[in-house]
């Protein structure tokens, strides 16, 4: 293991986290949870006193031959990875930074993950367990460190991608992979009709693609795995090599395509892979295709519901991403059918029975 854990931060403020929500429940007093507030463009604003949870920092326990790590929720993505990187292993999942302070908290109360998603599978996929919490401010634990240990299991992946709503995330446990021993990323010039098409092609191969995304007329590949596979896969796709930071500045929306002009909101539409591009009423709209097809980033000036309805026409939905930067309202995510928000609404009532975590983040009335 690597010698880097002793030199990384390390603090438990545990004690002192569950005090606050103990006092907010008593005073009915709604919190806003905070980490390294690098994602405060995803969901509502949250108008309440900040529960800070950047101090809370440190890996509990990590242990590279079983590929499994469990870190306080503050603890930065950046440090984090670091340590795993020291060990040719890495999160899954691919998670956005947002930035150098964005935590591992964060990333799994979203529920965000980056290019390999789709190859690899979402963070809900490799969170192993929790220490959450509750309303009373008492820390409870589930799941564990092994796949096999599914007491709780369910209230883990429920708590990823809540967003805070549910109780307050102070550690995590999760699954971790070995780095691939290749990779290579590369560029092809194809429009975009042709680029879906060879997608869907490739898509029912075992080809060693990790990640897949097509802009301004090129398709963009990333290969990872064996040495011989990758170089065959290679040889057979040809085209010009891509830097591989194209992928981070895509996880991160870093990429020169999210700079938005006056009056643009971006959106995030998940589609069906196989969706030819939407019949849309603005000339001025750009789209930048990720996930083989399936998440589309479009830059555009129109109205949320005429972009909700284009998307569920076809099977998908469609997130806004800049509504809290522009003082929005409404919600950035889907309106929820009658049925899914009562339940919705139910799990609220039963751990959050006063409305302190995180209150309207996702929905208004949740």
């Amino acid at each position: 293991m690597t010698d880097s854990l002793t030199t990384l931060p390390d603090r438990d403020i545990t004690t002192h986290l569950c005090e606050q929500v103990s006092h907010a429940f008593s005073r009915h007093t709604p919190l806003r949870i905070v980490g390294g507030d690098t994602r405060a463009f995803y969901g509502r604003p949250v108008n309440a006193a900040p529960l800070h949870l950047a101090e809370h920092r440190g890996i509990v326990h990590y242990d590279p031959v079983e590929l499994v790590i469990t870190a306080r929720a503050g603890t930065p993505l950046e440090e984090l990875e670091a340590v795993l990187d020291d060990n040719h292993q890495m999160l899954g999942f691919e998670p956005p930074r947002f930035g150098p302070q964005g935590t591992i908290g964060g990333a799994v109360a979203t529920g965000l993950a980056g290019p390999r998603r789709p190859w690899a599978g979402a963070i809900r996929d490799f969170v192993l367990g929790t220490r959450v919490i509750t309303q009373h401010g008492k820390p409870l634990r589930f799941g564990g460190e092994v796949m096999k240990n599914v007491a709780g299991y369910d209230m883990s992946r429920l708590m990823t991608g809540a967003q805070g709503t549910l109780g307050v995330l102070a550690d995590v446990s999760l699954k971790v992979l070995p780095k691939p021993p290749a990779h290579h990323s590369l560029r092809l010039t194809l429009p975009l009709d042709e680029a879906l098409a060879r997608l869907a092609e490739l898509g029912r191969r075992p080809l060693p693609i990790t990640a897949a995304a097509w802009h301004d007329g090129e398709l963009l590949l990333r290969l990872e795995g064996g040495n011989s596979s990758v170089a065959a896969t290679r040889r057979e796709l040809g085209g010009e090599p891509l830097d591989a930071d194209f992928w981070t500045t895509l996880r991160d929306l870093r990429h020169d395509f999210f700079t938005l002009a006056p009056g643009q909101a971006l959106w995030r539409l998940s589609l069906p892979s196989n969706t030819p591009p939407l019949a849309l009423d603005d000339s001025h709209s750009q789209v930048l295709y990720d996930w083989a097809g399936c998440q589309r980033f479009l830059k555009t000036t129109l109205d949320g519901d005429t972009l909700r309805h284009a998307c569920q026409a076809v099977g998908g939905h469609a997130t806004c991403y800049t509504l809290a930067a522009q003082g929005g309202s409404d919600t950035p995510f889907t309106p929820l059918n009658p049925v899914v928000e009562k339940y919705h609404r139910r799990l609220k009532e039963q751990l959050d029975t006063r409305n302190i975590f995180n209150p309207g983040r996702l929905y208004a009335a949740l």
